[in-house]
């Protein structure tokens, strides 16, 4: 599963291919419609909740608010059935569905992180990351990424600074939960289900606020 994103998006895999998905985009409503979605591509896949083995969530980068409701929703379920929970980092997960779309690298994926910012990271291939995610306005990394490709919403949003943009451009939780059967096969860890946040929230506690309780 996967919140980082306005994607909410959910699949169930057996360790070859995927079984179910479901995918919505919806940057206001990740905790309205995640459970939904997992009752969903359980029923279409004829399983049940206590059948997973594994639990898969995208750690990000991503605003606060949304990311949160996969990685908390991925430990309850974790601590519900005693199985593992395992991170992938969103943009890792996004690269891996373009090199399903087609795409070979080098390239770079980048998603939206308002304030007119992206998250972005640089891939030699679809399996591959080159350096750590980023947040950045995207005037500030164009000539980086100059003659690359850039996979995303974030290439969408602003064509000026990423003129090839490429597929997809929301993350899919079976592209996820592929690579991450990948690397376990191989005997690979996979990341803590922490979050990748970048920055600090947009909400915070006013500083120098003042007192109304009385005397």
């Amino acid at each position: 599963m996967d919140t980082a994103t306005p994607a909410v998006t959910v699949a169930l895999h057996d360790g070859t291919s995927v079984l179910a998905a479901s995918g919505q985009v919806d940057a206001r409503r990740h905790g309205e419609l995640l459970l939904p979605a997992v009752d969903r591509v359980l029923a279409e896949a004829g399983a049940e909740l206590g059948a997973v083995t594994d639990i898969v969530v995208g750690t990000g980068p991503g605003p606060y608010t949304g990311l949160r409701v996969g990685l908390v929703t991925a430990a309850t379920f974790g601590s519900a059935l005693s199985v593992p929970v395992h991170g992938l980092c969103t943009l890792d997960g996004l690269a891996y569905a373009a090199g399903q779309e087609g795409l070979e690298g080098p390239f770079a994926v980048a998603t939206d992180a308002r304030r007119k910012e992206v998250y972005w990271a640089r891939y030699e291939n679809p399996r591959t990351r080159t350096g750590e995610p980023s947040v950045d306005r995207p005037a500030d990394i164009a000539a980086a990424l100059a003659g690359l490709p850039v996979a995303g919403a974030g290439a969408v949003l602003y064509p000026d600074a990423f003129p090839d943009a490429r597929a997809p451009e929301h993350v899919a939780a079976g592209a996820l939960a592929a690579l991450a059967a990948e690397r376990l096969a191989a005997g690979r860890e996979l990341d803590p289900p922490q979050p990748l946040y970048l920055r600090r929230p947009d909400a915070q506690v006013p500083k120098n606020y003042k007192v109304v309780t009385p005397k």
